[in-house]
């Protein structure tokens, strides 16, 4: 057997990685030369007409809606909070908080108060920064602590997005009368966050204060941990609550941080953090006028989604299908009047009354959201356009068939001969530099779902053990999150300080494998 394929398959993928390490090129440019590439490669080599790679790149976009759409609706809130002056407010209230324990200011912002944010499609990279150095951190620590602080939880992040990308890949690759559920995937998924979530909170105080951090914070950071298990063991159990999960254990993070600081006599709020002048900015701007379209747009997910049946015709009957665009005729559940993206906007529009912006604030929003918005919302459909060519290639719309192993079936035959039973041991590692090329978890997914399955196949492997690999794949891609250029570089301008991401990315990078190595370790754990 040739090995041609295998090595025309790598070829994109290679070139986005020079794109991204040797060139530097940002994941928007990077992205549309991997797709230029991974095109005339499935034209000329996989037989793939220009149709199919039309329409495959076309589905690939709309396919990306749950991510893609949030990262713009959630920029046009973070631009809307900002030019209004209520992130400015909104920042002021949490450099009050648990002044004098660092240990559990670090777990409440970053991972309470930061899982909730991505949760419900905010981007803490682009917000905590400059809080953080208001408060008194390094330049390093605030660019590091909000890539790590979410990380345990980033397959619920953008409500759940990872996941439900996941089950619809798996449903369409499973086949009819095969499905599995939400809850299904989430019974897996939860497994993986007790363990590192708690090693993300480790990794934050080492970074912050190394042993002493440790030593000193050591129980909130196990407290955490423990929450976010207990949680999302509560949650995962049910298809409603499951794309609830990152709002939930934000929540009950940032509860079980107030019961600790009330159990060992520490305050809460201590205003001596803060000056005469910022007190009376407190008073002017009210915090609950700030925390409008936050509050209500959290309290319209979980009216959508703790209500049974209100989920059930939202998310399973409600599907507002997009059809004939793909190559093989599937239809595109879009799902809109469920994603976070349409009830960002709607939350947006409900909070003018209470905002009370100007109309000069408004032009100014919609400006700065012009400038912002458009490569971040490109970076994360290019990867799904990319991911949905790899499936396509070889496959014939005269015949409905594939005329010849698409580049996924390639992978996945190779890997499954070349890794066998070892394949667990590895698929972390996959997702890790998946998540590293494309900058998301659900971008990752889209990209090398379907070869992880269809490995998995090859493998003679049940359901729960499918659903296993496809968890260390994911854990993989978010734990990237920490080293993806694309977020730090977020980060490191938010504060502007641009080039000082490449100081973390060193640290990072340890601590990004080390927890990846363990991931694996846990899939052979279950997997046995």
């Amino acid at each position: 057997m040739t090995h041609l394929p295998l090595l025309l398959t790598f070829v994109p993928i290679i070139v986005i990685l020079a794109l991204l390490l040797v060139w530097k090129r940002p994941a928007d440019v990077s992205g549309i030369v991997g797709w230029a590439v991974i095109s005339l490669i499935a034209w000329l080599s996989f037989q793939t007409s220009g149709e199919v790679i039309l329409r495959s790149a076309v589905a690939g976009f709309i396919r990306s809606f749950s991510v893609s759409l949030i990262v713009a609706a959630s920029l046009l809130q973070m631009a809307y909070m900002e030019k209004t002056g209520a992130l400015r407010r909104v920042i002021i209230f949490i450099k009050t908080i648990a002044c004098d324990n660092r240990a559990v200011q670090i777990m409440m912002i970053n991972i309470g108060f930061g899982t909730l944010m991505v949760a419900v499609g905010a981007t803490p990279v682009s917000l905590l920064p400059p809080i953080l150095v208001a408060m008194g951190y390094s330049t390093y620590v605030a660019i590091a602590l909000p890539a790590i602080g979410y990380d345990s939880l980033c397959t619920y992040a953008l409500l759940g997005a990872p996941i439900v990308v996941f089950v619809d890949v798996a449903n369409s690759f499973l086949g009819k009368g095969h499905e599995i559920t939400l809850s299904q995937a989430g019974m897996v998924f939860f497994m993986f966050l007790p363990i590192v979530s708690t090693l993300i909170g480790v990794s934050m105080l080492w970074i912050v204060g190394k042993w002493q951090a440790l030593k000193e914070g050591w129980l909130p950071c196990l407290i955490t941990g423990m929450v976010i298990g207990v949680v999302s063991w509560l949650t995962n159990r049910h298809d409603n609550l499951v794309v609830l999960t990152g709002v939930v254990c934000g929540l009950a993070v940032i509860v079980a941080m107030i019961l600790y600081l009330r159990a060992t006599g520490k305050r809460l709020i201590d205003r001596r953090c803060t000056t005469t002048k910022v007190m009376d900015k407190e008073k002017e701007y009210p915090l609950r006028r700030a925390l409008a379209p936050s509050t209500m747009l959290n309290l319209q997910i979980l009216l959508l989604n703790v209500p049974q049946d209100v989920f059930n015709f939202l998310y399973r009957e409600l599907r507002l299908p997009i059809n004939g665009i793909t190559a093989n005729g599937a239809p595109l559940d879009t799902r809109a009047l469920w994603q976070a993206y349409t009830w960002i906007l709607v939350s947006i529009l409900l909070s003018l009354p209470i905002i009370r912006p100007s109309s000069s604030q408004l032009k100014t929003t919609l400006s700065v959201w012009w400038k912002r918005a458009p490569r971040p919302v490109f970076s994360a459909a290019i990867f799904f356009a990319i991911g949905e060519i790899m499936n396509m290639s070889g496959y014939s719309m005269d015949s409905k068939t594939f005329a010849v192993p698409s580049m996924v079936k390639v992978l996945a035959d190779y890997s499954s001969s070349f890794f066998a039973d070892a394949y667990g041991a590895v698929v972390a590692f996959i997702g890790l530099f998946g998540g590293f090329i494309t900058g998301s978890e659900a971008s990752t997914i889209a990209m090398f779902g379907k070869y992880t399955l269809t490995t998995a196949r090859n493998l003679n492997m049940d359901t729960h053990g499918l659903i296993l690999l496809m968890a260390g794949l994911a854990f993989g891609g978010g734990l990237a999150s920490v080293i993806s250029p694309a977020k730090l570089q977020n980060a490191a301008a938010s504060i502007d300080k641009l080039g000082a991401e490449n100081q973390v990315i060193r640290v990072a990078f340890v601590f990004s494998l080390t927890l990846t190595a363990i991931t694996s370790l846990f899939v052979m754990f279950f997997l046995s």
